[in-house]
């Protein structure tokens, strides 16, 4: 299961493999989140209620009862770290021919990650960019190479573990275990870009409630990460403020009637809204909407360019640019990011994932369906390698002491 815990919803995906080992999405839950802001638990009980009705959701329509999920993270709080290690790869002789292994890769990343970060952050993920072997640049995969000096070039994630902590606190108190945090728009990258278009370098943005995410991918992987403080929340609470009526309100006009770009507005027909208390209806024109929209739209995009214009990159982003998140489902989106970032622009939608109906191939759902994803590849990959799930490790060793303390007492 893969759980997407957001400032305006929470998103639970359940996915099962099929005969043929491929992962085939059979829940889908969703619920209104009001415990968060910004991507960060403000409201530990509001938090652990949605999580709880999302979860109950997806079990509804999967058939299916789950004790654990991995769980996504993001928000303001989330930054990248560039760094380095090194190391002498391993040979019982110094004229031994040296070939480099798993447990090479594995050290010089551990190096790399052993950087000193202060005591309020701690380590979500580490990102290898590309090694060094006896000075040559550019290796993405040294496994079985020769080579005497390894280096590795990586991308360390961090987060508050505040932010963290609560966040696992509040799925552990709705009855359900965490697996691991991922960060979000690595999760949405998994669902909708192409490895194509990892490999040509892309820049994907994730329009969310309360942020929008940057994550940039150079030569097959992500480069670089940066957090924009607005996102759909803001354009809803300008349609309120602007048109004094209630969020609700908004949020129906924005889904229902809102356009970020002219060519979108085919006609000006008025949209009728329900008065505030006892006032009568009101009817808004859709270019009035569109008016609203659109300047708040452009500054999330001019925002995300700042970050863009600040990279220095080996090539340009042939990929261009993807957006996903449900904030991509605004029409206009596309057409306005094609203006301002001046790079193929597409909507990203879930790939090559079975069992997704038309309702839920959305990009809405694109976080948690990587999750899924991702999820589903670390415990295959912990499987190819012996490792025992800790959920069932934990069980095995309470039925190790219950078993040794029933031998005590009994027998």
């Amino acid at each position: 299961m893969g759980l997407d815990v957001g400032t305006t919803k929470v998103c639970a995906v359940i996915g099962e493999r099929n005969e043929n080992g491929d992962l085939e999405i059979t829940g889908v839950g969703l619920s209104p989140s009001t415990g968060l802001r910004k991507g960060v638990v403000v409201n530990i009980e509001a938090t652990l209620r949605s999580v709880s009705q999302a979860i109950e959701a997806a079990e509804m329509r999967s058939g299916r009862e789950v004790r654990a999920c991995w769980t996504g993270i993001g928000g303001s709080h989330i930054e990248g770290i560039l760094s380095r290690g090194v190391v002498t790869v391993a040979g019982k002789t110094r004229s031994e021919t040296r070939e480099i292994g798993q447990d090479d890769i594995n050290r010089v990343l551990g190096v790399a990650r052993g950087i000193v970060i202060p005591l309020d952050r701690q380590i979500l993920t580490v990102i290898p960019q590309s090694y060094i072997v006896d000075g040559q640049k550019g290796i993405r995969d040294p496994l079985d190479m020769i080579g005497m000096r390894l280096e590795s070039e990586v991308h360390i994630i961090t987060c508050s573990s505040t932010s963290a902590g609560n966040l696992v606190k509040c799925v552990n108190r709705a009855g359900f275990m965490v697996n691991d945090l991922i960060l979000q728009p690595l999760a949405s990258g998994r669902a909708v870009l192409t490895e194509e278009e990892r490999d040509m370098g892309v820049a994907l943005v994730d329009l969310g409630g309360g942020t929008t995410d940057l994550l940039v991918y150079c030569d097959g992987s992500a480069c670089f990460i940066a957090t924009v403080p607005a996102g759909g929340a803001q354009v809803t609470s300008d349609i309120s403020i602007l048109n004094h009526i209630s969020i609700e309100n908004a949020e129906k006009i924005k889904l229902e009637a809102g356009c970020c770009w002219d060519g979108q507005l085919e006609d000006d027909a008025d949209v009728i809204v329900p008065g505030v208390g006892s006032r009568p209806p009101q009817a808004i024109p859709r270019s009035h909407i569109l008016a609203v929209i659109r300047p708040r739209m452009e500054e999330i995009f001019k925002m995300v360019k700042e970050h863009l214009d600040t990279l220095v990159l080996p090539r340009p982003l042939g990929g261009g640019l993807v957006l996903t998140g449900g904030g991509a489902l605004l029409p206009g989106t596309v057409e306005l990011a094609q203006e301002i970032f001046s790079l193929p622009v597409r909507t990203g939608f879930p790939l090559g994932v079975d069992g997704l109906s038309g309702e839920f191939a959305s990009p809405l759902y694109a976080a948690a369906i990587g999750l899924v994803l991702e999820g589903g590849d670390r415990e295959l990959k912990g499987a190819e390698r012996g490792e025992t799930r800790s959920r069932d490790k934990g069980q095995a060793d309470l039925f190790g002491k219950l078993k040794e303390w029933l031998s005590k007492e009994f027998f």
